[in-house]
């Protein structure tokens, strides 16, 4: 393994306990995590009020996605009681095998994977409905290649790489950038 290859297999985290799991498999946390990317840090009230939540239910699901490793405060802004959270940067979340899962973790896996193809179907209906008149920030591309298994995991692992080598977040991107939902996956077609 090259040197590259072990900096960024040092980032990546297996999703391998029901806690984490069960914190992704939940919609307000999804919602949090996702705000929290576009928008930067910010308080359980300042969530709350962009979310549309009361500050009591987003502290709670704020200490559920903290003990999971998802998200941390950020210290020097804190002050007092008023904590600032951010998402933790660089994580690259991967799930064992649905064999390696107990029961319990194959249905809160299941439900995460239902939530994330709801949100999936409505951002092509966004895409679909948007393109035109999005200026160029919106763009796709659907393609049809063979591959073996091996090939599969290696461009994946290539596409992983490549988000790695752009991802920054709102706190370091340049005043032009905008937050970019980007979505990749393969299927046979057979």
């Amino acid at each position: 393994m090259t040197k590259e290859r072990r900096a960024e297999a040092a980032g990546r985290r297996t999703v391998d306990s029901p806690e984490v799991l069960k914190a992704l498999a939940h919609p307000l946390r999804l919602r949090i995590l996702r705000h929290l990317g576009a928008a930067g840090p910010a308080t359980s009230t300042t969530l709350a009020a962009a979310l549309g939540e009361n500050t009591g239910t987003l502290s709670y699901h704020l200490r559920m996605l903290e003990r999971s490793g998802l998200i941390e405060d950020i210290p020097e802004r804190s002050t007092g009681r008023e904590r600032w959270w951010r998402g933790v940067r660089g994580l690259d979340i991967r799930r064992p095998p649905q064999g390696e899962l107990t029961e319990a973790e194959r249905a809160m896996s299941a439900e995460l994977d239902r939530m994330r193809m709801e949100e999936d179907v409505e951002l092509a209906r966004q895409f679909t409905a948007g393109q035109a008149e999005s200026e160029g920030w919106m763009r796709g591309s659907r393609s049809l290649i063979h591959l073996t298994k091996a090939e599969l995991g290696a461009f994946h692992d290539d596409y992983l790489a490549l988000l790695a080598r752009y991802a920054r977040g709102p706190e370091d991107a340049p005043a032009d950038a905008r937050p970019v939902l980007l979505r990749w996956f393969g299927l046979p077609a057979d």
